[in-house]
């Protein structure tokens, strides 16, 4: 446990869905405005929050979630996913919650720095051009480590 006040923070996003991404960012913009610097690292299916032709089209998962309240089979009819997320999003929006391209944007403006890893961008073949702008570097985990070095690590 770490002792005083946090001064760095290392936040590992690695789900694809609304509710996978935003607890990241959120965390991350939080970081920003209290001045602590941050650093988000984004992993597996959480590279979808940065990828230019999914960053926006991201849904709630409704299949096997739990805190969605319902069975899993009513998560799987058609719809559910696109309802669900159109509910979200209508209920972020009315909390001034931006979209997740621009918060993105307004992170990295804040100074936080976003990273892709290296091993999901081989494993899905992507480029640095599949990225938004925002996204620095493409990392490897040990360099992900050096650079948290002093870090709290956090992963949603």
């Amino acid at each position: 446990m770490a002792e005083g006040k946090i001064k760095k923070v290392s936040i590992v996003c690695s789900k694809g869905s609304l509710e996978g991404i935003y607890p990241a960012l959120i965390m991350a913009n939080g970081a920003r405005m209290e001045g602590i610097e941050a650093s988000l690292f984004f992993t597996f299916f959480g590279m979808d929050a940065v990828t230019k032709k999914k960053m926006n089209k991201i849904k709630v998962a409704t299949v096997g979630n739990p805190a969605m309240g319902i069975p899993t089979w009513i998560g799987a009819i058609p719809g559910m996913s696109a309802m669900a997320t159109r509910m979200m999003l209508k209920t972020m929006d009315a909390l001034d919650i931006p979209p997740i391209g621009e918060f993105i944007e307004m992170i990295s403006d804040a100074g936080c720095k976003l990273f892709a890893c290296k091993a999901t961008v081989d494993m899905f073949k992507l480029s640095m051009d599949d990225f938004c702008p925002q996204v620095e570097k493409v990392l490897t985990v040990g360099e992900f480590y050096a650079l948290s070095a002093g870090a709290e690590i956090i992963f949603t």
